[in-house]
């Protein structure tokens, strides 16, 4: 499996825009701070004192007593009462439009091909299914301890062979983003994926 370093005048040869350094920043700063809070299950939740358990009886009598007066045991006064104002469950959800998309993804894939972070090769694939195999190819490839291959697809066997290696992660082109090609110390880019990436550029 021969490999060779995918440059910029060999992207423009493809159709994959991409942009230099000038532009673009804000737009991967704002996609990746969406990914992160999409994440975000927004599951905090603290009971009010008309969800906690307990009656409404009150809990001794307005006079006489010389207590401070006082109403059911659910008041936040009281231990095992509701809480005021605390979290309750919320959408973190930012919603990114396309061209900052596409802006985003063009600025990613000028700086990581002109960091020499990029090669491609003919196909990737593992015809045995085994992890051992899968790891060879792999290293023959690069020796980064992050690596993202990224093709067009991929079929049983390679995805059986590489689902246990953590460093080494298989995307293919149509849902590849922004976040996983900053993260990956190296790119192996299948020549078959050219046309998916051109088109999302485009």
């Amino acid at each position: 499996m021969s490999a060779k370093n995918f440059t910029l005048e060999a992207a423009a040869a493809a159709n994959i825009k991409t942009v230099g350094s000038d532009k673009g920043s804000q737009a991967v700063h704002d996609l990746v701070v969406a990914y992160q809070a999409n994440r975000r299950t927004g599951s905090a939740n603290t009971k009010t004192r008309g969800e906690v358990s307990g009656n409404n009886k009150k809990i001794f009598r307005q006079k006489g007593t010389g207590n401070a007066r006082h109403g059911d045991k659910r008041a936040p006064i009281m231990v095992g009462g509701g809480v005021v104002f605390g979290p309750r469950p919320c959408d973190y959800t930012k919603k990114v439009n396309k061209t900052t998309r596409r802006l985003a993804l063009r600025r990613v894939l000028g700086d990581i091909i002109a960091g020499d972070k990029v090669v491609t090769v003919p196909a990737f694939a593992v015809e045995d299914g085994k992890t051992k195999s899968f790891i060879a190819a792999v290293s023959a490839l690069t020796d980064s301890k992050k690596v993202l291959v990224v093709a067009e697809s991929f079929d049983e066997k390679t995805k059986l062979a590489g689902r246990n290696v953590q460093e080494v992660l298989l995307m293919t082109a149509a849902e590849v983003n922004v976040e996983q090609l900053l993260h990956a110390g190296k790119v192996i880019l299948v020549e078959t994926s050219f046309e998916t990436l051109a088109s999302r550029t485009a």
